[in-house]
């Protein structure tokens, strides 16, 4: 169970997560379009698409973007941060999208594939995928253990949210839930290390971003953290630096309708 439970709403965020969590680097990208997916001639879906950060990001590469997810404001900001791009989004659950049948070569899921009632949600991607189409399920999240600034940062995030199930992060791939392999196979998997740059202020509206403060907290606490979280940083951050992150990518392939 998230968070043992807690309520919480991506949509009370969705300003700072537009502003503070475009974060991915380049090479998060790179891994994808290197194997074939997302790039110009294809049809992607994107669910949990939040402000269209992996739409937006990947536009270059050619394919043609659908972007959903279940917050009207999440989506309202991935069309202002879209504008002049032609990329369709919608607000509706992933489990309710009634797209024609084999319309998407990819569907993609970044950093919300937990999120999903996957046994209403599995008939749906393969009736809405091409034969052989591919769904590609990636996530991207700091190292405490091996981090100091993401550490004490987290375990601030604890003091407020100590059932906050984002906590303790540690390198391994992917969980597919293992209905999917009723109807897909793994082709491929990786996890790989990165740098990700922050200065305070960025690192700080991150922070707030997550889950367990700015999507949870009301608003007092969310005031309280942020104030402990910005003299924590003073204390034990430089003006600019990297936290330690790992990336994941899973890529399935349909075998059955």
């Amino acid at each position: 169970m998230i968070d043992g439970g807690k309520p919480f709403d991506w949509g009370r965020v969705s300003e700072d997560y537009a502003k503070y969590r475009d974060i991915y680097p380049r090479e998060f990208y790179e891994k994808i379009v290197s194997c074939g997916l997302c790039v110009e001639g294809q049809r992607v879906l994107d669910l949990g698409t939040g402000t269209g950060v992996l739409p937006r990001n990947m536009y270059s590469y050619g394919a043609k973007w659908t972007g959903t997810d279940v917050s009207e404001n999440q989506i309202a900001q991935a069309r202002r941060l879209s504008e002049g791009m032609d990329i369709d989004y919608y607000a509706v659950p992933a489990e309710e999208l009634d797209f024609p049948d084999g319309t998407f070569d990819v569907i993609t899921a970044c950093q919300c594939f937990w999120y999903f009632d996957h046994e209403r949600l599995l008939p749906n991607l393969c009736r809405m995928l091409k034969p052989r189409g591919k769904l590609l399920v990636l996530y991207m999240a700091w190292l405490p253990n091996e981090d100091r600034i993401a550490g004490e940062s987290e375990r601030l995030v604890l003091k407020y949210s100590p059932e906050w199930s984002g906590a303790g992060e540690t390198v391994h791939p992917i969980n597919i839930p293992e209905c999917y392999f009723e109807r897909f196979e793994l082709a491929y998997h990786e996890e790989y290390l990165l740098g990700v740059p922050f200065t305070r202020e960025s690192w700080n509206g991150r922070m707030k971003a997550c889950r367990g403060v700015g999507a949870s907290l009301s608003e007092s606490e969310i005031t309280q953290w942020e104030r402990e979280h910005i003299a924590l940083l003073n204390a034990i951050a430089p003006e600019k630096f990297d936290v330690k992150h790992y990336a994941a990518i899973a890529e399935l392939v349909k075998t059955q309708m």
